[in-house]
């Protein structure tokens, strides 16, 4: 039978050693009872560790009476080594435990060695990971997510008991919260109170499958629990759009301003005939300049607000304009549109930039537009006009020139280069390259539908 050491032994141990440093630090020559028990009680310690039963390799008492387990891992991905240790006060329960473990480490090909919570991990990923990949702009949406949703529901609990149970809490736990923020510190919310969509749950859901994600490259978990939940739905809500009718007397009350004296208002006149005559985001027409306007347009370029540029990632192409807003490039370079440009826009354009200087072609008080400020004055522009279209935004003249290109015939393959992957329903699962002659036939046909 393996000798057994106990904590007696090590206490017992340490008094000895102390008391020989003690009598070598006089100089004083130890007894022979001493030097015979230290010797004696190393053995027993040696043979203690180096004799286990079958199947209890890895167990060890320490010297607060624990008995403890220990598995080694995988190497990390920068070579160091790896062990998972855990302790109990019954050696038949670490024995068990290390059982388990083993099965788990067969099981994944690796263990959890995490012991941070969610909060600690998620603002780890947010300060230190993600900015090295992801740009500043969706970067400080996801911090909103997380620091608005997720760490007020999984915050606290340990990043490798993360649950497929956690992740549906925190679906429920959003979608049951009022839109309103006034209203979420009540415990009672008024009857027929809007909750956040399923939208917000979603958004939620994709940044902490990101998160989880490197947590499992790193081995901090063993699975990413994300994947083993559906993931919620996006509400599907209408964006408004406007009629033909209403695009064509939009276009004819603008064109009573072209040829007018107020220079910001001819030069808004531009912007918002651009807009629906394009079906451009709003970052992109506010981020056109003089040296891509030509016999096409060239969209490869759009304006943002970035509040913090700081930790973008090395390979992100940008510009800086002035205070927080930027020049900046699509996500990918498929996202780079060029589109033809034929009347009667191509007029329109080509007045505006004669006798300009290089630069953004619209601005207002000779600065570049603020988005949201761009998005105000189209809601005037079209009151001015007589429009009671309140629901149609300035991404909605978007919608509106997927919907003229339709009614003009134009395939929706064409439709969907046209305006860059819309995701409208009869647009979303088409893509293609296309020609110039096809865009240019396209664009034709919608701007002579919009001359009637």
């Amino acid at each position: 039978m393996a000798e057994r050491w106990t904590v007696e032994d090590e206490r017992n141990l340490a008094a000895d050693r102390l008391m020989l440093r003690k009598l070598e630090a006089r100089q004083e020559t130890p007894p022979e009872w001493l030097v015979d028990e230290i010797s004696e009680l190393t053995r027993r310690k040696k043979a203690a560790k180096t004799r286990r039963p079958k199947g209890e390799g890895g167990i060890y008492q320490r010297a607060d009476g624990l008995w403890c387990a220990a598995v080694q891992l995988p190497e990390s991905a920068d070579g160091k080594r790896r062990r998972k240790v855990v302790a109990r006060k019954d050696k038949a329960e670490v024995i068990k435990e290390l059982r388990r473990l083993k099965d788990e480490l067969a099981r994944h090909g690796n263990l959890a060695t995490s012991s941070i919570t969610v909060a600690a991990w998620m603002n780890r990923w947010l300060d230190e990971i993600a900015p090295v990949k992801i740009r500043p702009k969706t970067l400080a949406g996801y911090r909103t997510v997380v620091n608005g949703y997720i760490l007020p529901v999984l915050g606290r609990k340990r990043l490798e008991k993360l649950t497929a149970q956690d992740v549906r809490a925190l679906h429920t736990a959003i979608q049951t919260t009022p839109k309103d923020p006034a209203l979420r510190g009540l415990k009672e919310v008024p009857e027929g109170t809007e909750m956040l969509s399923s939208t917000y749950a979603l958004l939620a859901h994709n940044v902490l499958a990101t998160a989880l994600k490197v947590a499992l490259r790193e081995g901090l978990v063993t699975t990413n629990v994300c994947d083993l939940v559906d993931r919620p739905r996006k509400r599907k809500a209408e964006q408004g759009a406007l009629e033909l009718d209403e695009a064509i007397a939009f276009l004819k009350h603008l064109a009573t301003h072209l040829d007018g004296q107020d220079e910001q208002a001819k030069m808004n006149a531009a912007m918002w005939a651009t807009a629906l005559l394009t079906g451009a985001r709003r970052g992109e027409i506010l981020g056109i300049e003089k040296d891509r306007v030509g016999e096409v347009l060239d969209l490869s370029w759009q304006l943002q607000r970035i509040t913090d540029i700081s930790k973008a990632p090395a390979d992100w192409e940008h510009r800086h304009l002035r205070s927080t807003l930027y020049l900046t490039r699509p996500k990918s370079s498929a996202g780079w549109r060029i589109i033809p440009l034929v009347e009667p826009l191509r007029s329109i354009l080509h007045a505006h930039i004669k006798g300009r200087e290089d630069g953004l072609i619209f601005t207002r008080n000779d600065l570049p537009w603020d988005p949201d400020g761009a998005t105000e004055e189209w809601s005037k522009a079209l009151k001015a006009a007589g429009i009671a279209a309140d629901d149609v935004s300035l991404h909605g003249a978007r919608h509106g020139a997927v919907d003229i290109l339709l009614e003009a015939g134009v395939h929706e393959a064409v439709v969907s280069e046209i305006v860059g992957h819309s995701n409208r329903a009869t647009t979303r699962a088409y893509k293609s390259k296309g020609n110039t002659r096809q865009l240019t036939d396209a664009m034709n046909k919608m701007s002579k539908l919009l001359e009637q």
